[in-house]
């Protein structure tokens, strides 16, 4: 697989991407940075959030940014793996964020980072219609995200069941 600037790992829960996009970035020499969005507000995602970090080893330095993704991808040197775009999506707008003005600050942030980056979302348009106006319009956010970041992206993965589907 050619080396890529940008590489956009979707898929839908539980379809592989977090596991594929480390195995993209460990491809680079380390050390390797890891930028968390998830926030652990309840067990169940104590629980992901420490199966994730079990999988990395001393190679991997992990920068939380539930908010600041931005600002983190323009601190970090050298190969990034944001994980992931989807929950960064939701603590912005549950936090009442400006959402426009975060997608601009996150392309400028992509343009200027050096090294390879590999981004995790989730691909949420292909189930049901949400019963409610929060849940349309997250839907409806991620899919203009997505196709955002994919747009800039060198390569664009599909993970279905584990399996990597090379879209772009």
């Amino acid at each position: 697989m050619s080396p890529s600037r940008l590489t956009l790992v979707l898929g839908g829960a539980r379809s592989g991407k977090s596991r594929h996009a480390e195995s993209l970035i460990s491809t680079h020499p380390a050390p390797w940075t890891y930028i968390a969005t998830a926030q652990a507000f309840d067990d169940e995602m104590r629980e992901r959030i420490g199966e994730h970090q079990a999988r990395r080893d001393a190679n991997w330095h992990t920068v939380d940014a539930p908010l600041a993704l931005p600002e983190a991808l323009a601190a970090t040197r050298g190969p990034v793996l944001v994980d992931c775009l989807t929950l960064w999506l939701s603590n912005l707008m549950l936090g009442g964020h400006d959402l426009k003005s975060a997608f601009l600050r996150l392309q400028e942030a992509l343009a200027a980072v050096s090294g390879p980056v590999v981004m995790v979302s989730n691909e949420v348009g292909l189930s049901i219609v949400p019963d409610n106006a929060l849940g349309r319009a997250f839907r409806d956010e991620q899919g203009r995200l997505n196709q955002r970041i994919a747009a800039l992206a060198d390569r664009v993965i599909f993970m279905m069941a584990g399996l990597p589907l090379v879209v772009k």
